[in-house]
């Protein structure tokens, strides 16, 4: 068998299955076990900052997943631009889960293509990526900065719209796409499909592509899937595996790195196996560091441990729902 890495980071976004995880758990073994600590920042802040990108004023997510995506990012200014759905409480909208919606391939077109017939004389063009995540391209910069959607799921999008100079063009041209969208074919459809309408898009993560930078960890392998962590990987030139097969085939064939990165996409789990593997591949001295950066909407819990930790055997494991209060 190969070696498995030296070191390990783990990137999940915490569903609520797993927030809801008792403290029998792997996961909340895990954390039992580790120096733990809450960050107030959306997991892929986190992730972008860890590899050296600042946020002026958005950390510039779109250009650099967009790329690997198969589209140019060139000098342009790009922003991901989510299908989404908003819910109408009492006085107010909230911003639905999933972000973004799944749409398929034909629907998404249909949008795109209305979006596009209606915007391209404003110097906006949208596109579809190869994962199929959405972008828009932008002939000048604007002065806006955006909310990741992470940090506004299930709030009030009131204080999470666009804010700086250019915001009430912003917020114009939001008001438009959910005019355009209101009675759109593509909608009609999934209404009557009894799918959450496409009533809105979020826009997120603006940029034009940074140049690349001196790496500021010892990370030299991803193992992911989606957009944004193929574009770290092709940005910073660093190897790339696709994590389409189960976690401990993974770490069976990984190859030999000093320190890989994983994104587990946490939103598709149901139960912690993922989480049994890792307690069981840092116990045995497989890897010598394992570092969990799980996401809760607007924040970041950061687990650190390494084969020692798991003999404390005094440390109590609780609820994963606790260390978020």
């Amino acid at each position: 068998m190969q070696m498995s890495p030296v070191k390990l980071t783990v990137d999940c976004a915490l569903s609520n299955n797993l927030l809801a995880l008792t403290g029998d758990s792997a996961l909340a073994r895990l954390l039992s076990k580790a120096n733990v600590r809450l960050l107030d920042l959306p997991l892929e802040a986190v992730v972008c900052i860890q590899h050296g990108l600042a946020a002026r004023p958005d950390y510039p997510i779109a250009p650099i997943a967009a790329q690997a995506d198969g589209l140019i990012a060139g000098d342009a200014y790009w922003l991901r631009a989510d299908p989404v759905h908003l819910l109408l409480q009492r006085d107010s909208f909230s911003l639905s889960e999933p972000v973004p919606l799944l749409v398929t391939h034909d629907h998404a077109e249909m949008v795109i293509a209305a979006l596009n017939r209606h915007f391209s004389q404003d110097g906006m063009m949208f596109f579809i990526g190869r994962s199929g995540a959405w972008y828009l391209r932008l002939n000048k910069i604007p002065e806006i900065q955006t909310t990741l959607p992470s940090a506004a799921l299930d709030r009030n999008i009131y204080q999470f719209m666009p804010q700086g100079a250019d915001a009430s063009v912003w917020l114009s041209y939001l008001n438009e796409i959910q005019m355009l969208l209101h009675d759109h074919p593509v909608n009609i459809q999934r209404e009557s499909g009894h799918q959450a309408a496409i009533n809105s898009v979020w826009f997120s993560g603006g940029g034009v592509m940074p140049q690349p930078l001196p790496p500021e960890n010892d990370i030299d392998q991803f193992v992911a899937s989606s957009p944004l962590y193929h574009g770290l990987a092709q940005w910073s030139g660093l190897a790339m595996q696709a994590s389409d097969t189960l976690l401990a085939e993974l770490l069976r064939h990984m190859g030999a790195c000093r320190h890989a990165r994983l994104e587990l996409p946490g939103q598709h789990l149901s139960d912690d196996v993922n989480f049994g593997v890792l307690y069981d591949v840092l116990s045995a001295r497989k890897i010598t560091q394992l570092t969990l950066n799980l996401g809760c909407y607007e924040k970041t819990l950061v687990a650190t441990a390494r084969p020692i930790d798991t003999c404390k055997f005094w440390r109590k494991s609780k609820p994963i729902g606790t260390y978020l209060k």
